[in-house]
């Protein structure tokens, strides 16, 4: 038994893998929190795009020895801000504007990227690579991260309201512009801390999974939220643990366990999962029979 322990407190041992779990988790909270107002306000594909269009912007910056989130995040506001430029001045639907500009980014990204190979590592781009996670990088992640975490927290239920209501928001006279350019801020720059743990192609499910799982499972926001965020923590800080047991990449670790609890929420959760709705159907035709 002793050996057994002993085996499982190995990742503790070493700094590098104390401080890939505890940053995933951090990553992961923050990220969770936001998922709740992604998926209330249906912004996955935004999520997505403003993922891929930070590329080009951490490609520049290590071109040019910037500290990458100065980068990714002026990378992700522009993409933002092009999608907004188009939508408002054409006719094209907004998946089709959003389809456009974040290929484009992250086109222009690969480009950058093959041009300049040898001061331009590709895999941590796009696979993220938080076991070699830097002292500056660690406190470019700490101050997003708190930042983030005032600003929903002051800001949340007019974010609320906004991400369910944008029309009845405005009638109460919020803000509406304004928390949409906050909710938009804090989508980029918290891709740009998840790009550290997951990397650019998964970025988008640490924004998405945590909210679409506690959406099955609650019918209140708060509730929602908290159930949100405590799922990006634990399922971040689990699969970095695991990912040295299984000596794989951890954010695949991460993402892959966030799957499996969405898909077991998808399937048991007491009243939007798939048995409780063969329940309810099973239990209208016996009452109807009857």
């Amino acid at each position: 038994m002793s050996e057994i322990l002993q085996t499982l407190l190995t990742p503790f041992h070493y700094d590098y893998m104390l401080r890939a779990i505890w940053v995933s988790a951090l990553i992961g909270g923050v990220c969770g929190f936001l998922s709740s107002f992604v998926t209330l306000k249906g912004w996955s594909l935004m999520g997505d795009a403003l993922s891929h269009a930070v590329v080009p912007g951490v490609a520049i910056a290590y071109i040019l020895g910037l500290p990458f989130a100065v980068g990714a995040f002026v990378s992700g506001l522009l993409a933002a801000g092009t999608m907004a430029l188009i939508k408002s001045k054409s006719r094209i639907r907004e998946d089709a504007t959003i389809g456009v500009v974040f290929t484009a980014f992250f086109a222009l990204g690969l480009l950058l990227i093959s041009l300049f190979p040898a001061r331009v590592d590709l895999k941590v781009i796009l696979l993220g690579n938080i076991l070699g996670i830097s002292d500056p990088d660690v406190w470019q992640v700490l101050v997003v991260s708190a930042i983030s975490i005032c600003l929903l927290g002051l800001k949340w239920k007019d974010l609320m309201l906004y991400c369910f209501d944008a029309n009845h928001a405005r009638t109460l006279g919020l803000p509406a512009g304004g928390l949409h350019l906050i909710l938009l801020t804090l989508l980029s720059v918290m891709a740009v801390a998840a790009l550290q743990a997951v990397g650019a192609c998964l970025v988008v499910a640490m924004l998405v999974t945590p909210g679409a799982t506690a959406y099955l499972l609650t019918d209140r926001f708060g509730k929602m939220l908290g159930l949100s965020a405590g799922m990006g923590v634990l399922t971040s800080l689990v699969g970095a643990y695991a990912s040295y047991f299984l000596n794989g990449a951890t954010g695949g670790c991460i993402v892959t366990l966030q799957t499996l609890v969405f898909l077991a929420a998808f399937i048991f959760a007491p009243k939007h999962g798939v048995l409780a709705a063969r329940l309810r159907v099973s239990r209208a035709a016996n009452s109807s029979a009857l």
